[in-house]
Order: structure tokens, then sequence, then C-alpha cells
């Protein structure tokens, strides 16, 4: 299977963006420079709302998987994933971890830096 165009790779990025955004901070807080997202307010809900963001993190997980992202790559969004899981899991300070840490955010950041890598070496070996 041939690696996606350079075009395929951005529209990647761009769902995983706006994905990224609603999940982890489209939401202001009041009188903060601070915002969170759906998932921060979805994981109010005990272990329903943690599974929830679980899988919707793995959104992320299978757009990598898309632009076939290495396995280190692979490996390290699902680091993020295991740890947003885990320490949403704590009731309270779960809750707060969860609105800090943006899981999603980080793991596109990841991806991103994979493909511009990508990109940059296509351009120097021709």
């Amino acid at each position: 299977m041939p690696k996606p165009t350079l075009e395929q790779e951005q529209a990647i990025l761009a769902r995983l963006d706006t994905f990224s955004r609603l999940t982890d901070s489209s939401i202001p807080i009041p009188l903060t420079r601070f915002r969170i997202g759906l998932d921060s307010i979805i994981g109010l809900v005990p272990v329903i709302g943690d599974l929830a963001g679980l899988l919707l993190s793995g959104y992320v997980l299978l757009e990598a998987q898309r632009a076939q992202a290495s396995g280190t790559v692979k490996l390290r969004i699902l680091l993020n994933i295991a740890i947003d899981f885990l320490g949403g899991l704590v009731p309270i300070v779960g809750d707060i971890f969860d609105a800090f840490f943006k899981a999603n955010i980080r793991n596109t950041r990841i991806l991103r830096e994979h493909l511009t890598n990508r990109q940059k070496n296509r351009t120097e070996s021709h």
C-alpha cells in the first residue's frame, strides 16, 4: 500500500485539528484564558464518560494508521491515550487532569511532526 499523498496527509491533519479542538479546547472558561473540550464534559460521567473519551481518542490512532505512521508514532499516541484514560479514572482529580492533559491535541501534534518530517525526507531525496 503506497504512502498517502501530501494532499491526503493534509486532509488527515485538517480532520484531526477540527476533532482535537472540539474534544480538547472548544469551550472557553469564563474570566480565564483556559479552554476545555467535550472530552472534559463527557469525562464528568463516572466510568462511562471515561470509556467514551477513550473511544473518541482512538480516532486519532485510526487516522495515524491511515497516514501509515510509524510504529513508534502509534505507540506514543497509544501511551498518551492510556495516560489520559487512566488519569481520568481518578474521581475529581482525574477530571481536572483530563482538562489539562489534552491528549488529542498532543497526539495530533505528534502525528503532524511525523508527517512533516516524512515530507521533508521526500523532498530531500528528490
